[in-house]
């Protein structure tokens, strides 16, 4: 279902022309009832307006906003942006700040306010900053103060750097503004976020995403999947600038007028006194932080958590026994994309399988394709493609042609499906290591090696090999009281060809202090190959 666009309310009317030709976006699927939407909506009136206004909305390390306040907050805001600053409908605002109710505040009167999001990771620098400023020629740049020397660095169009605005000066302009401020009629096919790629494969992209696209992904996976109250407590560590955490900790609680909790720069353990001071339900991570925080589980009072859900990267099986073992919850696991927006294969509860991502969200289809692009039966590995009410859409970027096929989504996995229809994550498309002609997936020899307890965490990669074509590498970071040593390394390496297929043992094993990730936990495999 590929409709024609609805007339746009923006004057500015750069993301419709950057948008990639009709031809070439993916099929949009808008089968259930709950998908049917307006032709004008603008998501952020949708999700606030009939919120309770005393229940709370948002919790901060030093504030907590009902949605009343939450808001003014955001007519206020929205004010300054179109009064103030002069901002015209289409503009696109760049906005950086670490998870804080201001930060989620900023994101949600931008949208109100007829302009485009871009929202930014606190830890990106001045270059990576630029890049991404340029190529959505962002009209503003709202920043939380303590983020200021890197963005004060960075190359901006020269009307950004007019129109910057540090929190602590926004803050200062509220409350001369007025408290009510209406809602943009913007369509429903207006763009109101752009998402830039968090960087696992080196090149970030910028991803589009219409009003509907919001609604859309807090009536898919939580609606169906996650089952998210009115009661629930939100917590968890992705930035708000990860479409991750953008909704699994705001978007999704303001659409069941639930209470979100946002914290900036957690560790395990401060996590897990979070969730017991805020007595939260829900819990949003990745799969390094449940295997760090099964360790400490014990020493917190966490009767109140309900539901975790890891994303980001491939769950191992060992990290969701431990994490089951620690806490009790069957751990929700998920895959989604920046593309996509957010979590389109999932299970929870009975419907869980240890080793499958899962089936499916309601809303969405998967099947495995072949690399000449015909489908695939139960059993075989091949690219994962997805279709949905959401879908792939780059900033003027060539890589569209690669990520779309005959209507559907490739998301650069590969995957493999039983005959109940249940998806199993093998590797990332261009990770699969080939060896000797035995095809080897990492994520696999990844999940025995962190069953040594040894091993803290590691990434494997196929290493090229003249004898072999490639041979598998380990990048291993070593528990507290273990060294390096070539005794080590054939422990590891007898250790993997006890539990697997001999021949996927790591031929190689390199020992780091860290491994590299993005600012999301994401690993980046790219960078281990030119370790």
């Amino acid at each position: 279902m590929n409709q024609s666009l609805t007339t746009s309310a923006y004057t500015d009317h750069f993301a419709r022309a950057h948008l990639p030709p009709r031809e070439l976006w993916p099929e949009l699927c808008f089968g259930l009832p709950e998908l049917q939407y307006p032709a004008r909506l603008n998501c952020v009136a949708m999700l606030l307006d009939g919120c309770a206004p005393e229940r709370v909305a948002l919790r901060g390390a030093q504030q907590e906003w009902s949605y009343a306040q939450l808001q003014q907050r955001i007519n206020r805001i929205a004010h300054v942006l179109r009064d103030s600053m002069r901002l015209e409908a289409g503009n696109r605002v760049l906005l950086r700040g670490a998870n804080s109710p201001m930060m989620a505040a900023c994101i949600l009167a931008v949208i109100k306010a007829g302009l485009i999001a871009v929202p930014t990771m606190p830890l990106l620098r001045a270059r990576e900053l630029g890049a991404v400023a340029g190529k959505a020629q962002v009209n503003a740049v709202l920043c939380a103060d303590n983020l200021r020397d890197e963005m004060e660095a960075a190359e901006q169009p020269a009307g950004a750097r007019a129109n910057t605005l540090w929190f602590s000066e926004l803050e200062a302009a509220l409350d001369a503004q007025p408290a009510e401020f209406e809602a943009v009629d913007t369509a429903a096919d207006d763009v109101c976020l752009i998402s830039f790629t968090s960087g696992t494969t080196g090149i970030p992209k910028g991803t589009m995403h219409f009003h509907r696209d919001v609604m859309a992904i807090c009536d898919c996976f939580p609606r169906s999947v996650l089952e998210s109250q009115r009661s629930d407590v939100f917590i968890g560590t992705p930035p708000l600038a990860f479409t991750f955490g953008l909704g699994g900790l705001l978007l999704f609680p303001l659409r069941v007028g639930a209470t979100a909790v946002l914290l900036e720069k957690l560790t395990p353990e401060t996590l897990l006194k979070a969730i017991e001071t805020h007595r939260a339900s829900v819990c949003f991570t990745a799969p390094t932080f449940y295997r760090q925080m099964a360790a400490l589980a014990a020493q917190f009072d966490l009767s109140s958590l309900q539901k975790t859900v890891s994303a980001g990267e491939v769950l191992p099986v060992a990290t969701r026994e431990s994490w089951r073992q620690a806490s009790g919850l069957q751990m929700i696991d998920g895959i989604g994309a920046t593309e996509l927006l957010h979590i389109f294969i999932s299970a929870a509860g009975d419907q869980v399988r240890p080793g499958a991502t899962g089936k499916p969200v309601p809303g969405y289809q998967a099947c495995i394709l072949d690399f000449q692009g015909r489908p695939v039966g139960p059993g075989v590995i091949g690219r994962l493609a997805v279709k949905g009410p959401t879908g792939c859409r780059y900033l003027a970027d060539e890589r569209q042609r690669e990520y779309v096929l005959d209507g559907w989504n490739l998301t650069g996995d590969a995957y493999e499906m039983d005959a109940d229809g249940y998806f199993y994550y093998r590797s990332r498309t261009d990770d699969m290591i080939i060896s000797a002609g035995y095809n080897i997936a990492g994520p696999e020899v990844e999940d025995v090696l962190l069953r040594h307890p040894a091993v803290a965490e590691c990434g494997v990669i196929g290493k090229a090999d003249e004898e072999r074509g490639q041979i598998v590498e380990a990048h291993v970071v070593l528990r507290g009281g273990h060294h390096a040593s070539e005794e080590l390394v054939a422990q590891l390496q007898e250790f993997v060809k006890e539990q697997i297929a001999p021949y996927k043992y790591p031929r190689s094993i390199k020992f780091l202090n860290a491994l590299p990730r993005t600012e999301t936990g994401k690993l980046q495999r790219f960078k281990l190959r030119t370790e």
